[in-house]
């Protein structure tokens, strides 16, 4: 990964997270990381966790950023979070898999943000 695209990813997480506690969540944890996968931001709202994973592109030239969610990424988001309620003890939880999808404009500001809720492939 370059480091103008890790710089923009960082730059979307913190975008996302502001988002997200603008809209009621809390965040619980950021950038979880195991041998598994990684899970950008766990979050909680209404009794629920929210494992989300967050794209983050400048223009659309190359997609959508949701796009880049496919079938292999999300058999790893659902293999880290099993190992994350293993680990935290979590049973009986009720969870969703979310994406915040976000388009730059050429100066970095926010052209567009979206909250998938609940996504399956």
């Amino acid at each position: 990964m370059t480091l103008q695209r890790k710089r923009i990813g960082i730059n979307g997480e913190e975008i996302a997270s502001n988002f997200l506690l603008k809209n009621g969540f809390k965040i619980v944890q950021k950038n979880f990381t195991c041998k598994l996968g990684e899970i950008d931001i766990i979050a909680e709202k209404n009794h629920k966790l929210h494992f989300i994973e967050v794209k983050t592109r400048i223009g659309t030239d190359k997609g959508q950023p949701y796009e880049a969610v496919n079938f292999r990424k999300l058999q790893h988001i659902k293999n880290t979070i099993d190992y994350y309620l293993l680990k935290k003890n979590l049973k009986n939880s009720k969870l969703s898999i979310d994406v915040v999808s976000i388009v730059l404009a050429r100066d970095n500001s926010v052209d567009r943000l979206k909250l998938y809720e609940n996504i399956t492939l």
